[in-house]
């Protein structure tokens, strides 16, 4: 069965067709601002095992679904990539090639968490570099103006879409996380929780280097591990993430790092109301597992 076409004004997942996979290949697959770029960081840090990457992280761990960059140009960076390659997508699994030679890793935050950063960023994203980039028309008219997050928040939780019409949707997070789940004990399928890499990002960077035969020296490990510290990429942001781009200001990129932003935004009926939309969306243990509730076995 072919991969799912996923598409936005300036993603295409088609941009996968054909891709050349080579061994040990790391495909970061993740929904946006779920922990993608700490994602990056750390499969890096374990790449090359020095606290001080050599390029910025656009350049060792390129978007494969972005449309800005032509797609030969982008397959011929990373052919010429002599390392172990990490590359990124916001495309669900269904949509991307599952290859053997390859590792699978889906990163899962808690969705109104995700919401709310998804919310934040949206205004640090200079819009139209975007689609002039992916060379899309200019729209007619300015945007109309954002509602307040708490009436944004709301609406996203009730928004009537599907996955491919609208991947950071709710329904799309969702899809994107039970696609992963229901694949998890294919042993090139990783699945990290957000609030796991927070409460002990050495204990789950180990965690990694062990399912991708990363042997790492001991005395590496302490520089690796504080190197991917929220605080330590924050402060380091203009480096991380290259000179300035479709970003209007890389430290604003990282924003919070913390837990708990869209469960504090909404009133207890507002809880009620995203819970039941999610029990329709997602199968309880995933759901469990997600939310993070007490007694559900980890992956």
């Amino acid at each position: 069965m072919p991969p799912v076409r996923y598409q936005s004004y300036e993603e295409d997942s088609a941009r996968w067709s054909g891709f050349p996979f080579r061994d040990g290949d790391i495909v970061i697959s993740t929904r946006s601002k779920s922990g993608t770029t700490w994602m990056q960081m750390i499969c890096a840090l374990l790449v090359f095992q020095t606290p001080r990457l050599p390029a910025p992280l656009g350049e060792l761990s390129p978007w494969l679904d972005w449309q800005t960059v032509p797609r030969e140009e982008l397959f011929a960076r990373l052919a010429a990539q002599p390392h172990r390659r990490v590359i990124k997508s916001h495309t669900p699994l269904d949509g991307i090639p599952i290859d053997p030679r390859a590792t699978y890793i889906v990163v899962a935050r808690h969705p109104l968490d995700m919401a709310v950063s998804l919310y934040h960023q949206g205004s640090n994203i200079d819009r139209a570099r975007v689609r002039r980039l992916a060379g899309q028309p200019e729209p007619a008219g300015p945007p109309p103006p954002r509602p307040p997050l708490h009436e944004w928040l709301t609406g996203w939780i009730h928004e009537d879409t599907t996955p491919r019409q609208q991947m950071d949707s709710l329904p799309g997070v969702m899809w994107h996380l039970t696609d992963a789940w229901a694949r998890r004990d294919q042993p090139n399928i990783l699945l990290a929780h957000y609030d796991d890499l927070s409460a002990d990002t050495g204990g789950e960077m180990r965690r990694l280097a062990g399912r991708l035969a990363i042997t790492v020296p001991p005395a590496a490990w302490p520089g690796l591990v504080h190197a991917a510290t929220f605080a330590e990429m924050r402060a380091g942001a203009d480096r991380i993430l290259g000179p300035p781009g479709i970003l209007k200001s890389q430290a604003a990129f990282f924003r919070r790092g913390t837990s708990g932003a869209g469960r504090e935004e909404l009133s207890a009926s507002g809880l009620a109301d995203y819970e039941a939309r999610a029990a329709q969306l997602a199968p309880p243990d995933l759901l469990g597992w997600l939310h993070r509730d007490p007694g559900t076995t980890g992956i």
